[in-house]
């Protein structure tokens, strides 16, 4: 069964983000993200700045050729169909993903700011429901470093 972890209070979702998803890429975990298409550009325009030294590859999924999919360890999707591998999900949007029962692992990130509690509460008590055991990291209590 799909091991479901809560990062909760999460002051900024998209640096948190890339500091998570560095280290995921840094342990050799294959990674997809999915959030709404305008959260998805973001942070694949804040992937390319993050980290100067440091070069995270990743991709969106919209348009990408069947190779790259395959070949990029990172795939930002609106969709989860398009992902080829399935170790981590990572969810920055406010619905359940579809399809996410595929993955190994699947991390949801909730910010600070109400909509986002209040969609994360409804998202755990679903998953809570159909029998997930879920994991809860407050960051306001842990500090914001993944």
């Amino acid at each position: 069964m799909t091991e479901i972890i809560f990062h909760v209070n999460v002051p900024d979702k998209l640096a948190y983000s890339c500091r998570l998803l560095r280290k995921a890429y840094l342990s050799g975990a294959r990674v997809a993200v999915t959030a709404e298409p305008q959260v998805l550009t973001e942070l694949d325009q804040l992937l390319w700045s993050f980290s100067p030294p440091e070069f995270l590859p990743h991709c969106l999924t919209a348009g990408a050729s069947a190779s790259a999919l395959a070949l990029t360890p990172m795939l930002l999707a609106e969709s989860l169909t398009a992902c080829t591998h399935h170790d981590v999900l990572v969810n920055l949007g406010q619905d359940i993903p579809g399809e996410f029962e595929g993955f190994e692992r699947f991390i949801e990130l909730v910010g600070q700011d109400n909509d986002d509690v209040l969609a994360g509460r409804k998202r755990w008590k679903h998953y809570a429901k159909r029998g997930y055991a879920l994991k809860k990291h407050d960051r306001a209590k842990a500090g914001s470093t993944p």
